[in-house]
Formats: structure tokens, C-alpha cells, sequence
């Protein structure tokens, strides 16, 4: 026998697999394992709806945002402005400044603006409300993916389904307690909102009707704390959590969990410009609807900072600054279809799947023992080599092993023991023309490697496409057909190669056909 080096890469591939599958097989408390989806472990499945129409309401207020800083930070002064019915108005005092409002709006895309003399009226165009309520969705799927990213679950599925509704999984949910954060999580709009306290009819609120408030350009919105306490607030905040930069959970002077937030440069500007001209007001900071906090502005805030304080527990507090991070979601959400999978169907799963594993693992050596003596035999260490590279990689990779993905397991051990028969075919080929057994092997290869590589090739390309344009389960077979392709070309290919090069002479020595190849020598 002599070494090559194919033998030794073929070895340390060996190596490699059986080290780092190691973790997944025996479920050791360290190094990396392969994660079992939803189908495998059970956890929380749901089917989600958008109020996207909720978006476009959002859209509107957030462009009379935009108008009041603009008229504020010109000394432009404006009378009115309201949101009514999709629309926002107002109106010029001093018709002096129509060409620099008119100049201002120019540069908002996707609104429709009507002037009658010193009076604005501003909406979305209809191709901006599609645009709008689209928007809405997709960022609803990125900001409840980014949630339970940092919310700790592991491969998380989420994904559009239809037109408007978003598909959610979650493996290893078991508890209710677990499914009820994960879904506060998912549903929380978690809307920041800093608003100006009407000062003037503040001492009203109490004995005031919301369609009384609205008359006056404000809005009553109830206390996070105290439910008989009511705030009235301008209709038209200073600014909205799309300015958030980073949010982090703190603790105030006596030891209570808050979270401290901070704007961005455009929003430090705009909390700086407010603070800086309402002195001796209170500044209302709004999450949700409700009215956390109300302090007195005692001095210009610079830099953007501010702190959210309530009766959070530290996980609560936890799981409000993952939210806020994240991002707003711009329109609610709300549950349309919930299913549970049960650790039992899990375990049902793979126990199956193990069986089809291990009884097609079973045949498969068994005919090749058969069939082909020992080239069958090298080619089931090359099987088995195979399977633990597998293992190793999707553990490395921290990949999800679905259903789907073991039947992606079964389907790569056929295909790698078929690259084995191709060779073991035009190896048997070749000694039955009367070729010597050290040329046959050469040639064998060589003979055989385009049917593999085209095989494997076009098998790889589709899974590719799989992997782009499918979702949950798809990408996970993709995902091991791929890592199975490549590990079969390692150990079939480059391996069984090795094997026979370190046995060459007791090949030439013996030259018993029917021993190495299933075959009588002519």
C-alpha cells in the first residue's frame, strides 16, 4: 500500500465529518449542531395579516410632519394643519411664502397637492398608495424577522404568503409563556412618537370628547400607567420612531429598567428645535397610543437622547428596546391562522425519516456488497464518509434540518453511491476488454467523470434556483441536496480514487476481478 494525496485529503474529510457531527449526533451541550425546524421539534406556526390601509394613514401623518418642520424651521407661519380624511391641510398667512412652500413640496414624491388662494391640500397619489400599503408589508416581514433574530430564535421562518399575509415559524416554541412573548414580540407596532402637550386646553382633557379635541387639531390618548389619566396631545407629532437610531435597556435612579433611546442626526435636529422653543412646555412620549411620559421641557435637549421609563420587568423592558431597534411596523398586524406543532408529531417525524434513513442506507450496501464485492464495499465508506460530512457542514452552518431537507439526506446517498456504480461500470468495462486492472481504473475514472460531472452539475444548478426563489423547507432541501452534491464529489470521486491508488499493487498482485469488482476474468 502507498499513500497519495487523495488518500490524505480523503482522510482529513473523514476527520473533519466525524468531529463536527459529533455535536448533532450525540447532542452534546458544546460546539455546533444542526438545528431541527418545526416539523422536527414542533413550535408555533402562523399565518399573518397587514392592515395595510392602517399605512397609508401613517404616511399622511408623517408627511404633516414633514410640513410643520419645514414651516417652523423657515419662520413660515401656517394656520390649520390637520389630517382630514387622507388629506392633509393648512393654510398660508402670508402669501409671501407660497413660492417656498410650493418649492418645498416639489421635492415630496408621490403626492397630489390642490391650492384654492392661501389654501394646501396635500394627498397621496393612488400609485403612492399602492406603493404604500406594499411597503407595509414587505417591511413588516424584515422588521419581525430582524425581532426574533435578536429575540434569540433559531432559523425563524418568515416569509410573504399570497398578496398580503406573512407566514411565521418558529421551531422550538414549547410553553405558552414562550408563544405569548413571541407573539407580543411579532404583533407590537412599537410606534414611537414624541408629541407637544396642547397647553393651552390641557386642563380641559378631562370633560373633552375626542371628536372636540379633533376640532382643535388634537388628540386625547390615554397614560401607559394610570388609565383615568388622559393627555391631550397636538394631533401632528414632532417626530416618529423612523428617526431611532439605537434603543438599550438602562436603569433610572431607583434601580427601575428604562429604555434609552437615540435619534438621528435629522431627529436630534428636529427634538433640539423643538426643546430649544418650548421651554416651560411638557413633551409627550408616545409609544403605541399611550402617553408614557410627559416631563417639563427645562432646557434646550441637544444630541438626540431621550429615555423611556414605565413598569417594565427587565425582560419586558428587554424585549420593548428589541422592538423599538427593529424598527415600527408601518401598519398592524393582526393573527389570521394559528397551528401548534406538538414535540410529539416532531419526534413522530424523525423516527420515520431515521427509519427511511437507515433502511435505504441498508439496501443500498447491501447491493453494492452484492453486486460489486469490494469496490462496493469502498464505495459504502465513501457513503459513510458522505453522511458525516453532511452532518458537519450544516452544523458548522448552523442550518435547519426539516423534513424535507432528510429527504434531501436520502436522495444524496442515492446519488452518491450512483456515481460509484458509473465507475465501477467503466472500470468493469474496461477489464473485460482485456485492459490491465491499474489501466482500467485510471481510464475508468477518467471515462466516467463527465457523466458525474454533468450530473452533479445540473442537480447543483437546480438546487440553486430552489434555494433563491423557495422558502422555509424548499431552502432547507436545496440547502443539503447542495452540501450533499459537493461532499459525493469529494468522497466518491477523489476518495474511492484514493483508496484504489493505495491499493494498486495487491490489485496488480492479486488480479482477482471477481474479488475487487464482481466480475470473472475473461
Amino acid at each position: 500500500m502507498k499513500l497519495n494525496y487523495r488518500i490524505a485529503i480523503f482522510a482529513a474529510a473523514i476527520v473533519f465529518g466525524i468531529f463536527f457531527s459529533i455535536p448533532s449526533i450525540m447532542q452534546t451541550d458544546k460546539g455546533s449542531k444542526i438545528t431541527l425546524g418545526l416539523d422536527l421539534q414542533g413550535g408555533l406556526h402562523m399565518l399573518l395579516g397587514v392592515k395595510t390601509d392602517e399605512a397609508v394613514v401613517s404616511r399622511i401623518k408623517s408627511l404633516a410632519s414633514s410640513v410643520k418642520h419645514f414651516t417652523d424651521h423657515n419662520d413660515i407661519l401656517i394656520d390649520s394643519l390637520s389630517v382630514k380624511e387622507n388629506s392633509v391641510v393648512f393654510s398660508l398667512l402670508d402669501s409671501d411664502d407660497t413660492k417656498s412652500v410650493s418649492e418645498f413640496l416639489k421635492t415630496i414624491e408621490g403626492i397630489k397637492v390642490d391650492i384654492s388662494g392661501e389654501d394646501y391640500t396635500l394627498s397621496l397619489t393612488p400609485e403612492e398608495i399602492e406603493k404604500t400599503k406594499q411597503q407595509a408589508i414587505t417591511q413588516a416581514i424584515e422588521t419581525i424577522r430582524n425581532r426574533l433574530d435578536q429575540f434569540g430564535l433559531a432559523e425563524p421562518i418568515v416569509a410573504r404568503q399570497g398578496e398580503d399575509k406573512i407566514l411565521v415559524e418558529l421551531p422550538g416554541i414549547k410553553t405558552q409563556e414562550e408563544e405569548q412573548r413571541a407573539r407580543e414580540l411579532i404583533s407590537r407596532a412599537a410606534k414611537l412618537e414624541l408629541m407637544a402637550i396642547d397647553e393651552d386646553r390641557a386642563a380641559r382633557v378631562a370633560t373633552m370628547t375626542q371628536a372636540e379635541a379633533a376640532g382643535f387639531g388634537d388628540v386625547i390618548l390615554p397614560d401607559a400607567q394610570h388609565k383615568e389619566i388622559k393627555h391631550l396631545t397636538r394631533e401632528i407629532p414632532i417626530l416618529d420612531g423612523g428617526m431611532l437610531t439605537d434603543a438599550r435597556v438602562g436603569f433610572d435612579k431607583n434601580n427601575r429598567p428604562v429604555i434609552s433611546f437615540t435619534l438621528n442626526s435629522e431627529g436630534a435636529q428636529i427634538f433640539g428645535d423643538f426643546t430649544g422653543k418650548n421651554v416651560g412646555n411638557h413633551l409627550a412620549i408616545v409609544l403605541d397610543g399611550k402617553v408614557y411620559s410627559a416631563p417639563v421641557i427645562n432646557e434646550r435637549i441637544g444630541g438626540g437622547h431621550g429615555q423611556i421609563s414605565g413598569n417594565y420587568t427587565v425582560q419586558e423592558a428587554q424585549d420593548l428596546a428589541i422592538a423599538l431597534r427593529s424598527g415600527a411596523l408601518l401598519a398592524p398586524i393582526y393573527l389570521m391562522e394559528k397551528r401548534s406543532v406538538g414535540p410529539s408529531l416532531g419526534a413522530d417525524s424523525i423516527k420515520a425519516s431515521m427509519m427511511a434513513l437507515g433502511g435505504g442506507f441498508v439496501l443500498v450496501f447491501m447491493f453494492m456488497i452484492f453486486y460489486y464485492r469490494m469496490a462496493g464495499v469502498i464505495a459504502n465508506i465513501a457513503l459513510i464518509a458522505n453522511l458525516f460530512i453532511i452532518i458537519a457542514v450544516m452544523a458548522l452552518f448552523g442550518a435547519t434540518l426539516t423534513l424535507p431537507g432528510m429527504a434531501g439526506i436520502v436522495l444524496t446517498v442515492g446519488m452518491a453511491v450512483d456515481s460509484n456504480v458509473i465507475i465501477s461500470e467503466r472500470i468493469r468495462e474496461l477489464l473485460y476488454s482485456g485492459v490491465s486492472m491499474k489501466k482500467a481504473i485510471k481510464e475508468g475514472y477518467s471515462n466516467a467523470m463527465r457523466a458525474i460531472l454533468d450530473a452533479n452539475i445540473t442537480t447543483l444548478i437546480a438546487s440553486v434556483v430552489l434555494y433563491a426563489y423557495g422558502t422555509g423547507a424548499i431552502k432547507g432541501f436545496a440547502i443539503t441536496i447542495s452540501i450533499g452534491i459537493l461532499a459525493s464529489m469529494l468522497t466518491a470521486i477523489l476518495g474511492t480514487h484514493g483508496i484504489y491508488d493505495m491499493l494498486e499493487s495487491r490489485l496488480e498482485k492479486t488480479k482477482n476481478y471477481l474479488f475487487w469488482f464482481g466480475i470473472k476474468e475473461k
